[in-house]
């Protein structure tokens, strides 16, 4: 059991790696050779960028720092190792990243905002399909909503409108028309970015209803529950068309583990019927908390 840990633990943290890798990327190698401004921290690292050269992963690191530091004053929270390994390995990545990447990969500009956008939300949602985070703007959001009566979300999102918008003022080399479309392509990014999380933890999400007919539902009960971990309940049936008892296996998985039960199903019992169906949602143990 310590060595399975220590394996499930080792491939979360390098899941997380491929996914911090990929948001810094998204970052170095098309949003920030456009002087496009995104969200969050390293949306400031940007700015701080544009407007001294300091590497974005300096500024990021020292902002999420002081981030943890004061959400650990303030609210007394323990962030955890995943938390600090996030905000380490981005920073290097975005300092090593951007000291080799010195001009765009694509040249468009609109084509960029695209590509980064969503690369960077496919990266932050394989981080938090994890547990991990990178810190930042959420940490002011939990901060902010222990004094004031608003929600995460909402702080978050005017957090990022006043980063990017801020670029307004740092950009001043470009003529204001620019300015403004430089804005306006950091709002498609940020929404990009909101939309291709949603995406990926939605999907890392879904669960399904497997309902399954076998003559053999002991054995697949048992590898159901023993095996993958989830739960199984053993209805009684009666077959109307043979006008005999069956037992009938109800279990709920999420969509992902959908393959590992049918090859299990398909080695203990070739002829079993199966009835597969989407669920709107699954609360409680091994799924979603309820929450009100």
């Amino acid at each position: 059991m310590t060595l399975k840990k220590l394996y499930t633990t080792a491939q979360s943290y390098i899941i997380m790696t491929i996914g911090l890798s990929i948001f810094a990327l998204s970052w170095t190698a098309f949003l920030i050779p456009h002087r496009i401004t995104g969200s969050g921290v390293s949306g400031i690292g940007a700015l701080v960028y544009y407007a001294t050269d300091i590497p974005v992963g300096y500024t990021y690191f020292l902002i999420n720092v002081g981030l943890l530091l004061l959400a650990i004053k303030v609210l007394g929270a323990n962030f955890g190792l995943k938390t600090i390994f996030g905000v380490v390995v981005s920073a290097i990545l975005l300092s090593v990243l951007q000291s080799l990447i010195h001009s765009p990969i694509v040249e468009d500009k609109f084509l960029s905002t695209i590509i980064g956008g969503g690369l960077g939300g496919v990266g932050l949602g394989i981080i938090f399909t994890q547990g991990g985070s990178t810190g930042g703007t959420d940490i002011i959001a939990m901060i902010v909503t222990k004094y004031r009566n608003m929600s995460p979300g909402r702080v978050i999102l005017l957090c990022d409108i006043f980063i990017i918008g801020s670029s307004f003022f740092v950009l001043t080399e470009m003529e204001p028309v620019k300015r403004i479309e430089t804005i306006v392509y950091g709002y498609v990014a940020m929404a990009l970015q909101a939309y291709a999380i949603d995406a990926i933890l939605s999907g890392n999400r879904q669960s399904l209803q497997v309902i399954i007919f076998s003559q053999k539902f002991a054995e697949i009960a048992d590898r159901i529950t023993e095996q993958m971990g989830r739960g199984a309940t053993v209805l009684d049936g009666v077959g109307w068309y043979t006008k005999e008892n069956q037992k009938v296996i109800i279990t709920l998985v999420r969509k992902h583990e959908s393959s590992d039960l049918f090859r299990m199903i398909k080695e203990i019992d070739t002829k079993a019927f199966i009835s597969v169906s989407n669920v709107m949602g699954v609360y409680g143990k091994g799924f979603e908390q309820i929450r009100h």
